[in-house]
């Protein structure tokens, strides 16, 4: 049977949101949480869930409303409200965004460390002996090309 939020009293609210939290809560590690909430919602809601933090980590960029619209295909309205959701002081958004952020960073950085480990004979001597590159940590050849791809120099 089906119920509807509004028909539920304010405290019938609480416990079922208070077991939904709890349980989300004990939940740790990335793919436990993906298969709860495989589990709990469909597909359908998880992908609006997914593309409304999507549009939160967009508008907390900067992102303008019509390039949001134009690159994840959604409506204003949508966007509008996960604006409002931000402004309104809720920090749900924020935090999730900014966690998603520092796990996407450390993917990022741990792709970048094993393409370095396979590719530097030098990267790989510095990974197992840290202690030898300690008054020395990287040739000045290395500096240089680090400088060139950065676009600075010296």
């Amino acid at each position: 049977m089906k119920i509807r939020a509004k028909e539920l009293t304010d405290k019938e609210r609480i416990e079922t949101l208070d077991a939904l939290y709890t349980a989300a809560g004990t939940v740790h590690g990335r793919e436990a949480m993906k298969l709860f909430l495989r589990d709990v919602l469909t597909e359908s809601e998880r992908i609006m869930i997914g593309r409304r933090i999507l549009i939160a980590r967009h508008i907390l960029k900067g992102s303008q409303a019509d390039d949001i619209a134009e690159a994840l295909h959604v409506g204003y309205d949508t966007i509008y409200r996960v604006e409002r959701w931000l402004q309104d002081q809720f920090p749900g958004y924020e935090r999730a965004v900014e966690e998603m952020e520092k796990e996407f960073k450390k993917r990022q950085d741990a792709q970048e460390d094993k393409r370095m480990y396979a590719t530097s004979t030098l990267y790989r001597l510095k990974k197992k002996y840290p202690m030898h590159f300690l008054l020395f940590p990287w040739p000045q050849s290395h500096k240089k090309t680090e400088q060139k791809k950065q676009g600075g120099s010296k």
